[in-house]
């Protein structure tokens, strides 16, 4: 069974960056059938937080991922010693004793003689008595993975035939000199151990997948097959991190989005499919090709982002809503005829707050036109208003005045909203109500 992953570091809030491979791998299991794994690689001990991990939890769950398994990596750490002793027993794992002031220097000499910036091994050629003298200064080794002269290739399932020339590269360092990991042991070990089978994540870590390829097959392990696919960028096209707070799933949350516009936009950008709201996951998964996927950034727009929301919104039955206008502070007996009346006229569920207060007040109403608004208070229709006393209202204020299209309507929209602008007053005039509607045609604020 096909078993994919996510696995953010909780040291930050998501961004929608992060949304896309998160995403991506919850997609492609629901397309083949098969398991999404999160994991949360929390070995940076003195950045990972617990709030930060529920807070990727709740992110996730508001754009509707469901994981099938959970798992964090702080809880492996005997099985990751486990896999650096048998890469040390086997020679492929060994002590390194420079300073980063030392090697920086090094570095510097090599680009200026114009040699490539790898490390030169240098530590691999110790002796047991130089280590041990090392030691006695002080210095605690750092350890790096042996690397072997030689190119990986792998099938790619988004880029296609791909390959990383190990023989640029310097070995890794893989644990720190204070014994902690870095990303990439740890990773490996989890994807072999927890039987990860597809590994799909953005393109910046193509090189990471030369190294790892050759980590899983030091220990035995078999290869994932590997996706990497494009990175989303800013409209701009600056690259994304956690500091962009406006682009964190949690702020766009706040800001009033769906979900459903949110991953929409997320994936189907840069993609083969036209960017469109999609609300049914099963239906965007789908819809996403790994293979079909744009080699060029994806560039995330937040006003493409607001035209997906408000399509979304348009299509939204009422008991989709029902409990959110409440929240609001929507009066329940006159919910439903609200919403069908100002949901064209809104890009979030949100801004229908304030159609409820042009509904039920107080506005200051605009009076313009005197002529038009005397017509409107001799000639207004006793209650119940219905869905076609505007009609007949308006066109008995036209015989009276000759008043029409705008010189009309413009008036009466000022003395009842106060704005120039909004939803049809066909339908917001008997939820207003005859009584606020005398009295904002008298001036008052009601």
């Amino acid at each position: 069974m096909t078993l994919v992953r996510f696995a953010p570091s909780p040291t930050g809030y998501l961004h929608i960056g992060n949304a896309r491979p998160a995403l991506l791998n919850a997609l492609f299991a629901r397309r083949t059938g098969g398991r999404f794994l999160l994991r949360l690689d929390d070995t940076d001990a003195e950045r990972s937080t617990e709030t930060f991990a529920q807070a990727i939890q709740e992110d996730l769950a508001w754009l509707g991922i469901e994981p099938d398994l959970f798992a964090r990596q702080s809880d492996r750490k005997a099985e990751h010693d486990a896999a650096a002793d048998r890469l040390r027993a086997a020679g492929r794992l060994y002590p390194c004793y420079e300073t980063q002031e030392e090697l920086e220097r090094r570095r510097r000499r090599q680009l200026g003689r114009g040699q490539p910036p790898i490390y030169d091994r240098a530590s691999l050629k110790l002796t047991g008595e130089e280590r041990a003298a090392l030691e006695a200064e002080g210095r605690r080794p750092h350890w790096r993975f042996l690397l072997e002269a030689r190119t990986v290739t792998w099938d790619d399932l988004v880029r296609g035939p791909a390959h990383v020339d190990c023989a640029s590269l310097s070995d890794p360092v893989l644990i720190r000199a204070d014994g902690s990991y870095l990303y990439t042991l740890p990773s490996v070990v989890d994807d072999a151990d927890l039987g990860i089978t597809h590994v799909i994540r953005g393109e910046d870590h193509v090189t990471n997948t030369g190294v790892q390829v050759q980590i899983f097959e030091a220990l035995g392990a078999a290869v994932p097959i590997f996706g990497h696919h494009n990175l989303l960028t800013t409209a701009d096209g600056e690259g994304l991190s956690k500091r962009l707070g406006h682009l964190s799933l949690r702020g766009l949350r706040e800001a009033g989005y769906e979900p459903a516009a949110v991953r929409s936009l997320a994936v189907l950008t840069g993609s083969a499919e036209a960017v469109r709201a999609v609300a049914d996951l099963d239906t965007l998964a789908g819809l996403i090709d790994l293979a079909e996927i744009s080699r060029a950034p994806a560039r995330f727009d937040t006003a493409e982002l607001d035209g997906l929301n408000a399509r979304l919104v348009h299509a939204m039955p009422y008991a989709e809503v029902a409990d959110r206008l409440a929240a609001l502070g929507v009066a329940a007996d006159r919910a439903e005829p609200f919403w069908l009346a100002v949901q064209a006229n809104l890009t979030k569920v949100a801004e229908a707050a304030e159609w409820w207060r042009v509904v039920a007040g107080p506005v200051e109403p605009v009076l313009t036109e005197p002529p038009v608004i005397e017509a409107a208070r001799e000639s207004l229709p006793p209650e119940p208003f219905g869905p076609e006393t505007w009609k007949a209202w308006t066109t008995e204020i036209r015989t009276r005045t000759g008043a029409k299209g705008r010189g009309l309507f413009m008036p009466l929209r000022l003395a009842l909203t106060g704005l120039e602008h909004g939803p049809d007053l066909a339908g917001l005039l008997p939820l207003i109500g005859r009584e606020r509607v005398v009295r904002r045609l008298a001036g008052e604020a009601a």
